[in-house]
This record gives C-alpha cells, sequence and structure tokens, in this order.
C-alpha cells in the first residue's frame, strides 16, 4: 500500500469514528438494534439492521441510514443521533450494511451499471427489500420513507433518490457525490475523475443522468439536503456544488438560491425553492454529520412533528366496492382505481405490446383503462390482453400478456378492496401516489396502497 494510500485509510477510519459528533454510545432506551438475516431479494450480499423505537404511531415513517466507506450499520447506529432522534419522535431507522469491496473498503455500490436503474439489481435493489420488509413487518408508512448517509452512504443516498424517486420522499446527503458521478468501481475514492477535484458537468448533463435512472418517470421528484464540509479533501468540497446543479436541474430550478443565510455559526444555508437545501460548513474536513446535523435532517423530513397515527386497517369493515362481490363474480368494464390515489390501472400509450408494465395514472375512461374481470377470474383490457404477473415474489412486475389460462393471469378481488394473485397469493401493490408509480406484487397487508375499487365505465 502507498504512504498516500495509506494515510487516506488512516483518515477514513478517524473518520468512522468521529461521524455523528462523538455520540458513540448506544441510544438509551428498551428498544435495541437487530439484525434481520432474511429480508427478502438481496442481490448486494448486505446486512440488514433495525432499530424500531417502543413509542412509535400505527404507521410510522421509515429512515434509511447509511454508513461511510469501512463500516457498518451498527456501527452508523452507534456513532450518529439517527436512533435517539427515533425515540423521540416515532420513526423506524434500518442500518444496511454493504458489502461490496471498493475505495476505502466495503461501500455502498454506486458505480455498477446495475445499481444505476430501478430494478437492476445490486444494493439499490437490497435497500427496497429492506424498506419493504419495514413495511410488512411494522407497519411502515409507504408514503414516509427517508434517505440519509454519510460518505459512501452519502453518495447511495443521492443514488437512491434517482433510481427509486417513488419510493423515497426526501433525503439528506452528508459528503456526498451526485448520481453517475462514479463510471465504475476504479473510479472510486482516492482515485478516478469524480473525486479527484475535476469533475465539472453541466447541470442539464447532470439532470439527464438522474432522469436516465428511471425512464419515463413523470412522478413527484423528492426533495434533497445537502451537506459538505469546506476542507473536506476526501471527497472534496466542489462536489456540493455539482450535487447542486444536479438536482436543481432535476426539479426544474433555477441556479440562483432563492434564500442564503446561517442558521448556526459556520453553516452557511441556500435554499432553491423547497426541494433543494444546501449546507457549506465552514472549516468542516471529512467528519460529518457532527452534533445537531441529524436533527436538521429529520426537520427537513418532517418528522419532528407529531406523527399521524393512522388505525391499522380492519378486514372485517372492508371499504365499499360497489361492483364486486365478496365471490368475485364477473363484471362489465371497470376501471380499477387506488384507493389511496383515486389514479387509474394503466397501460402506458395503449400500449399492446407483451410485457408492458402496468402503472398508476390518472383517469381518463380510455381503453387502456378499461377492465373486464370475467368468470374464470381474468382481467382483460382490449378484449384479448390480460392483467399478468412477470413472477409470483415480493416486486413481481405486473404487466399485460396475451391471454391463456395459466394462474399467473387469475385474479381474486377481495371483500376488503385488495387484488391478490390466484398463482401467488400476493397481492397487487404501489409504492407512490403518483402518475406513472408502476404496480407490483407484495404480501397482502390491507394498506390503502393495496387497495382498489372497480367502478363500472358507464
Amino acid at each position: 500500500m502507498s504512504r498516500t494510500r495509506a494515510a487516506l485509510v488512516g483518515l477514513a477510519s478517524a473518520v468512522l469514528l468521529a461521524v455523528g459528533g462523538l455520540v458513540l454510545s448506544s441510544p438509551a432506551s428498551a428498544a435495541s438494534l437487530v439484525e434481520v438475516s432474511n429480508f427478502g431479494n438481496n442481490p448486494g450480499g448486505m446486512r440488514m439492521h433495525i432499530y424500531v423505537p417502543d413509542n412509535r404511531p400505527a404507521n410510522p415513517a421509515i429512515v434509511v441510514a447509511m454508513h461511510g466507506c469501512g463500516g457498518s450499520g451498527p456501527g452508523f447506529y452507534s456513532g450518529s443521533e439517527f436512533a435517539s432522534l427515533s425515540n423521540q419522535y416515532g420513526f423506524i431507522v434500518i442500518y444496511p450494511s454493504a458489502m461490496q469491496e471498493a475505495g476505502f473498503g466495503k461501500c455502498f455500490d454506486t458505480w455498477s451499471d446495475a445499481s444505476k436503474r430501478r430494478g437492476g439489481g445490486s444494493d439499490p435493489v437490497s435497500i427496497e427489500s429492506m424498506v419493504n420488509y419495514a413495511r410488512t413487518q411494522y407497519s411502515g408508512d409507504i408514503n414516509r420513507v427517508y434517505a440519509t448517509g454519510s460518505s459512501s452512504g452519502g453518495m447511495m443516498t443521492q443514488h437512491m433518490l434517482a433510481v427509486y424517486p417513488d419510493l423515497f420522499k426526501a433525503g439528506a446527503s452528508f459528503m456526498g457525490v451526485p448520481f453517475g458521478c462514479f463510471a465504475n468501481a476504479a473510479a472510486y475514492p482516492p482515485g478516478g475523475p469524480c473525486t479527484n477535484g475535476t469533475m465539472n458537468r453541466t447541470p442539464q448533463e447532470w439532470g439527464n443522468l438522474v432522469r436516465g435512472a428511471y425512464p419515463g418517470y413523470s412522478g413527484t421528484r423528492p426533495p434533497i439536503q445537502l451537506w459538505h464540509g469546506t476542507n473536506d479533501t476526501l471527497v472534496p468540497y466542489s462536489l456540493l456544488q455539482e450535487s447542486i446543479e444536479q438536482w436543481t436541474n432535476v426539479h426544474g430550478l433555477s441556479q440562483t438560491p432563492t434564500s442564503t443565510d446561517t442558521p448556526q455559526a459556520n453553516w452557511n444555508r441556500r435554499r432553491f425553492g423547497t426541494q433543494v437545501e444546501a449546507y457549506a460548513i465552514q472549516g468542516a474536513g471529512h467528519s460529518l454529520p457532527s452534533a445537531g446535523m441529524a436533527r436538521v435532517a429529520i426537520q427537513f423530513f418532517g418528522l419532528d412533528r407529531t406523527n399521524p397515527t393512522t388505525p391499522p386497517v380492519n378486514p372485517t369493515t372492508p371499504p365499499v366496492n360497489p361492483t364486486v362481490s365478496p365471490t368475485g363474480a364477473p363484471n362489465s368494464a371497470s376501471e380499477i382505481v387506488g384507493a389511496q390515489s383515486s389514479r387509474c390501472v394503466d397501460v402506458p400509450n395503449a400500449s399492446r405490446t407483451n410485457g408492458t408494465r402496468v402503472r398508476l395514472y390518472d383517469c381518463n375512461r380510455q381503453s387502456q383503462q378499461s377492465w373486464t374481470y370475467t368468470s374464470n377470474r381474468q382481467l382483460r383490457v382490449y378484449g384479448d390482453m390480460c392483467l399478468d404477473a412477470a413472477g409470483s415474489g415480493n416486486g413481481a412486475a405486473i404487466q399485460i400478456y396475451s391471454c391463456h389460462s395459466q394462474t399467473n393471469q387469475q385474479w381474486n378481488v377481495n371483500s376488503n378492496g385488495t387484488i391478490s394473485g390466484v398463482q401467488s397469493g400476493r397481492c397487487l401493490d404501489v409504492w407512490s401516489t403518483a402518475n406513472g408509480a408502476q404496480v407490483q406484487l407484495y404480501d397482502c397487508h390491507g394498506q390503502t396502497n393495496q387497495r382498489f375499487n372497480l367502478v363500472p365505465l358507464v
């Protein structure tokens, strides 16, 4: 190992101890950090730890908190303030542990081709599975999922907002880099053009990288908070400006801040509308978040307020579905309307191509939203194409396909508003209420993102 590289590794190790403002003891609470060994699809081979506070609402928010290179989920748990804040405000914290070797050890994969597209594989899919686990096991609120992290975890925060904009509602990135900064693993720190101080793309170029991660997505983009120390030489301070340019472009904002202030000594803040907020911490090196910063991130997420206490779904009092009997009697043409979103299950661009994924979209009474539930439990569109499950596991795509007699095209329309696959027993599920949110299979839990009304087209 070269002397320079050894010094950088030493710096990284020191940073791991410093992160969190020397908050190095576990939060005082009866709750404890728990490892989950089997949380679902895990192409990144990651480890998962979860902290669930004793006092929480019926449907708590979920925060994914990610460590720096060479660190671990348990290390970030004990070295940051997120768990103690969860005790105060009642949200769940997921602490992933990266297992990919790059740079200074095990880091989150923000460089591979698989990681740079929605559903492509690697660490992003593993993290999505962790969120799914928290949602089903602890009734986590699908409308309040957030990402944060330091260094490699800050990089992955920006990465997840690009790849899963329909899942994450906001993010807070500490000492991160823009999405798409790393061309490959060799570009990861300490070498490569991303972090050698020469990276400089236009806002449009940066924005195009984000838009290319989930082609066709037209929903709301998550707001982001960006933090960087002005004396950071490991992940250069200049990358804060590149991140600002990326996310203001994604949100269609001007490069000129709408406001500037100093909320605390040495914290210079720029705001770009309500969607992008950037903190330059004067004199700080590669050592964020320090004391008090996690609380500001939680405030940005809106989790410092009283959480809603939505009661759990009572399967004995299902929503009224005026067109479907409990036994799934056949109906005339209907719209499939999400109870949570009031949007319709839609075939994009009225496609008739086998394998086209269905989505939520504003109801328009057009042929691509006209579904007929038949006596053999198919949901047909255009008369000859069927709603089809591309697999039977959690996260399996829901698509259209030429009708056949297999059970992956048969559906039970249930009295509690869910629609479950005969083959899988899993329910139609959506991550988001936004236009373009894709429909998938997931374990049935009866929350509103799995309930649909079949409304006749008359």
